[in-house]
């Protein structure tokens, strides 16, 4: 074999390393073009790594920060738009009943008890309110649905109307139905849970919300021709009762006051973090950002280079077949 032979078979040999380097090269600026970023943080940063992980790890937390607070206002809000439903199902039931109670107008108080019952319906379902698989107004039973409906509800009240001796009985009855761990709305009618861990959460045995149900309930009952109308002492309670209503409206009022005060909170946070999220990517970006135009020239560059050395070794390899054939 002559000199020719081996020099050239030592150039191929060089060159086809220099590609090889050529190659990873440019798939590390093609990365660097796209991304904007070095893609080898260390070689680029030699002492200031640590500077820089610090700042990604501190980035990384905030949006798990941001993730939580927007989960936490995802809810909040569905849980406001649900308690809107409540409050404004029964707006001016309770003013035409006790309208149509002083008045003893036995038509209107049908009507106004069929009002009731539409509302107590639109109020049970709206607290069946979930996001995603998890019941808002069910307390620390989040997989439960809190009602299944006003039917048995109704049905309970109506047995106690029946059994009472007259509204102070019944009154005291559905206390009791509404209050103890062992009544019937802890029993049959609610199957969250009465305690929640969440500090933003309600249940539905609040007692705001509570209270709306049981008004709206006796009112649904309070026609003509049920068992309520036959108790001694029954216009004072439907006065009452109406009263209690625009009460428990209020209290609902304020329930989405307090609320609202933590719905603030947690947009001011998002803005705190929003704005130290955009100090730190600045810091950020200053230790590991690449600029995009210049490392688009030089992936040209270093393709120019590629195709060269290509080239080279295809002549190489040639004058290496005529020199053989020779």
């Amino acid at each position: 074999m002559d000199r020719f032979a081996i020099s050239s078979g030592l150039m191929t040999s060089t060159l086809s390393q220099h590609i090889s380097e050529l190659r990873s090269q440019i798939g590390k600026t093609s990365t660097e073009a796209t991304t904007g970023r070095y893609e080898d943080l260390t070689l680029h940063l030699s002492g200031r790594i640590g500077k820089a992980m610090l700042s990604q790890k501190a980035l990384t937390d905030l949006t798990s920060e941001k993730e939580v607070l927007d989960l936490r206002s995802a809810r909040l809000s569905l849980v406001q738009s649900s308690l809107t439903t409540v409050q404004e199902s029964s707006t001016g039931i309770a003013a035409s009943m006790l309208s149509a109670v002083v008045g003893n107008h036995e038509t209107e108080i049908a009507t106004a008890s069929r009002d009731a019952k539409a509302a107590l319906s639109t109020t049970m379902s709206a607290l069946n309110a979930r996001y995603g698989e998890r019941f808002l107004f069910a307390g620390d039973a989040t997989s439960s649905i809190p009602f299944a409906g006003s039917d048995q509800l109704l049905a309970d009240i109506e047995a106690i109307a029946q059994m009472a001796t007259d509204a102070n009985d019944f009154e005291i009855q559905l206390d009791d139905y509404f209050s103890s761990p062992t009544g019937g709305w802890q029993q049959n009618i609610y199957q969250g849970n009465t305690t929640t861990s969440d500090p933003d959460g309600v249940n539905a045995d609040h007692e705001a919300i509570r209270s709306q149900i049981r008004n709206l309930a006796i009112l649904s009952l309070s026609g003509p021709d049920g068992s309520i109308a036959n108790l001694d002492g029954y216009s004072g309670l439907i006065e009452s009762t109406s009263l209690k209503l625009s009460a428990s409206e209020t209290a609902i009022t304020n329930l989405r006051a307090d609320l609202g005060v933590f719905e603030q909170r947690i947009a001011d946070d998002l803005e705190s973090l929003a704005a130290e999220e955009t100090i730190l990517t600045a810091s950020f970006n200053n230790l590991t950002a690449r600029d995009q135009y210049e490392a688009a020239s030089e992936l040209q560059s270093l393709e120019t280079t590629l195709e060269a050395s290509y080239m080279i070794t295809a002549r190489l390899s040639q004058l290496s077949l005529l020199n053989y054939l020779g």
